[in-house]
């Protein structure tokens, strides 16, 4: 899930793999979105951890990344992998996700254009990535992140980009408490405390998770988004971004 060769969080990606419960959320997102897409795209895939999940259920993953390393990892546990999308054909893509990688990029307007013009005409694309600029700590600046994100923001975001946004929402409403404490408690170089990690992902990610339904996704340490290229060209005449429950929440 790294932007730029040499990333700096591989040990944070590392002991996130021991992150079950939250890995297998991220996985099962990533399998409800992607409807009868069996050829999937990974932006930012890092060490495979969801790759590997999502291959070993069937589907036909390919895997952008940008690190040399990681690259090498992918390609060693038989994934596909490319070193950026313009290795990716123009409108080949039905469906693509990208989990906690769009903070790493400086000029994510540009990526998301790249990405749009990659997905068919009605392909639909996934984005899993960390909520609230106020959230931002020591373990963001270790891995490289530029930015937090905000639903409406990332809504004008998508749309410029030229996609039609159908679903934007928080998720991990404790996270959010979580996240605050490790700015007060956590490590000041931005490492991750195995035990603590295990702690959150067997106890309180789950609590999370029902909390977020009771919510209706008001608040979380995560946002995600589900965009669509239009279908056509001419899909001026059918419902503006704006008018989806998504777009009428950022307007």
């Amino acid at each position: 899930m790294s932007a730029e060769p040499g990333y700096s969080g591989v040990d944070n990606l590392n002991a996130m793999a021991e992150a079950v419960h939250y890995n297998e959320f991220l996985v099962q997102e990533v399998v409800r979105h992607c409807g009868t897409s069996q050829r999937v795209l990974d932006f930012g895939a890092g060490t495979g951890t969801f790759a590997r999940s999502l291959r070993d259920r069937g589907f036909n993953v390919v895997c952008i990344e940008t690190d040399p390393l990681l690259q090498t990892q992918l390609r060693r546990a038989n994934l596909e992998c490319h070193a950026s999308l313009a290795a990716i054909p123009p409108q080949s893509v039905d469906f693509m996700f990208s989990l906690n990688v769009l903070e790493h990029i400086e000029d994510d307007a540009e990526i998301l254009r790249t990405m749009q013009e990659r997905l068919k005409p009605g392909g639909r694309l996934y984005l899993y990535l960390p909520a609230f600029n106020l959230l931002y700590s020591s373990m963001d600046r270790k891995v490289g992140h530029f930015r937090r994100y905000r639903i409406s923001p990332l809504v004008r975001l998508l749309q410029r980009a030229g996609f039609l946004v159908s679903h934007a929402r928080y998720a991990d409403s404790l996270g959010f408490l979580v996240t605050l404490l490790y700015q007060v408690l956590g490590s000041r170089q931005g490492d991750l405390n195995p035990r603590a990690l295990r702690l959150y992902d067997q106890v309180v990610f789950p609590l999370s998770r029902l909390l977020d339904r009771v919510l209706g996704g008001v608040l979380g340490k995560n946002v995600w988004a589900l965009a669509t290229r239009p279908p056509t060209a001419a899909a001026l005449g059918e419902p503006r971004a704006a008018d989806s429950p998504a777009g009428k929440k950022a307007a």
